[in-house]
C-alpha cells in the first residue's frame, strides 16, 4: 500500500496499521494480517509443544516500555469490537429482530440490550 493510504484497522496480534501489511483480514471485533496468519499457521503444523503448560505470555519479553506502549493498541481493540458489535445490533434492528431476542443472545436483558444500543436517553 501507499503511505497516502488511510489507516482504518490495526492487526490484534502485532498492532500494524492495515497500510503496513498486505492483506487484513476482520473478524467479529478483531483483525489478523497476513503475516501473523502465517505466523499462526506455522505454530499449529508444529504441533503440541513440549511443555502441558500455558504458553509464555507475550509480555514476558517485554521491557516496561514497550508494554506501556502497546496498552493503547489493545485498548483500541476494545474500541473495535464495541464498533462491531453495535454495528451488528444495528443490523438485526434493521432486519427487524426484537429487542428481547438480542438481549438473549447477548445474556442481558431486553431492556439492556434496549439501553445500551438503541441511542435513545
Amino acid at each position: 500500500m501507499t503511505e497516502s493510504a488511510t489507516e482504518i484497522a490495526r492487526c490484534s496480534f502485532c498492532g500494524k496499521p492495515n497500510p503496513a501489511v498486505r492483506r487484513l483480514v476482520a473478524g467479529p471485533g478483531v483483525y489478523i494480517c497476513d503475516a501473523c496468519v502465517t505466523l499462526a499457521a506455522s505454530v499449529v503444523d508444529a504441533g503440541p509443544t513440549a511443555s502441558a503448560g500455558p504458553s509464555t505470555p507475550v509480555w514476558a519479553s517485554l521491557s516496561d516500555e514497550e508494554m506501556l506502549g502497546h496498552i493503547p493498541r489493545v485498548a483500541s481493540h476494545i474500541d473495535q469490537a464495541e464498533a462491531d458489535l453495535r454495528a451488528w445490533v444495528q443490523e438485526l434492528r434493521r432486519r427487524g429482530v426484537t429487542w428481547a431476542r438480542i438481549g438473549e443472545s447477548l445474556g442481558v436483558t431486553r431492556q439492556s440490550a434496549w439501553e445500551r444500543f438503541s441511542g435513545e436517553e
